[in-house]
């Protein structure tokens, strides 16, 4: 699969992604850190919805209740989120788990980050959700909370209520969740160049090193 980059245009980068998934926040941390050795590539990023829990209740569960109805018990949890922890760690993240009480639907979330892109501010809403979510354990999946943050991003507060009150891209944003798994999207993040190119998982900031220097000498990416 072959990349070319596009002369004097943006090649587009679509990112899927959930903001409760915490590989998706040391995707992105390892993705910033690369971007910036290259700060003149340009890129058009795009945020994409990816429920992991497309089924969870509106009001969310217990993370805890969650986390070993998941992974099949309380040793389950801890086996797998000893491995998360480690690789937050890694990346120099400040997450705390111990803040994280509940495990939110992330839809409303998703809509934020839909909206944010009209304005400019996706990725930093999307850096916003993440730290609110896994740095301050806040409920991201309650509205007050993501209009407070969509605020401080520079979004307007009544419009944000408006759009929430009105269900607005709502139905959109679940047949775009439903339609990334028909195309058979089943983990994120997914990172898509272009629509061609395809890096799965939170690759390391070397990886995307050699991509971007590969972008910036105009050669081919090769899958």
């Amino acid at each position: 699969m072959l990349l070319e980059p596009m002369e004097n245009a943006a090649t587009p980068l679509d990112i899927v992604s959930d903001p409760i998934c915490p590989w998706c926040y040391i995707g992105k941390s390892k993705f910033d850190a690369a971007r910036a050795e290259f700060p003149d590539i340009p890129l058009d990023v795009t945020w994409r919805i990816f429920q992991l829990n497309p089924d969870m209740p509106a009001e969310g569960i217990d993370r805890t209740a969650y986390l070993e109805g998941k992974f099949g018990g309380p040793d389950g949890a801890r086996q797998v989120y000893g491995r998360i922890e480690a690789a937050v760690v890694e990346a120099g993240l400040p997450v705390d788990f111990t803040k994280v009480k509940r495990t939110p639907n992330t839809l409303d979330a998703h809509r934020l980050i839909r909206w944010a892109r009209s304005t400019g501010a996706q990725d930093a809403v999307v850096d916003a959700i993440f730290a609110a979510y896994f740095v301050n354990g806040v409920d991201i999946g309650d509205r007050e909370a993501l209009i407070e943050i969509g605020v401080a991003k520079g979004m307007e507060e009544d419009l944000l209520r408006r759009l929430y009150a009105e269900d607005a891209d709502g139905a959109q944003l679940r047949n775009e969740d439903a339609l990334s798994r028909q195309m058979g999207v089943t983990g994120v993040p997914c990172f898509i160049l272009n629509e061609t190119y395809a890096l799965v998982g939170a690759q390391e900031t070397a990886t995307w090193r050699n991509v971007f220097a590969k972008l910036s000498e105009g050669e081919a990416l090769g899958g």
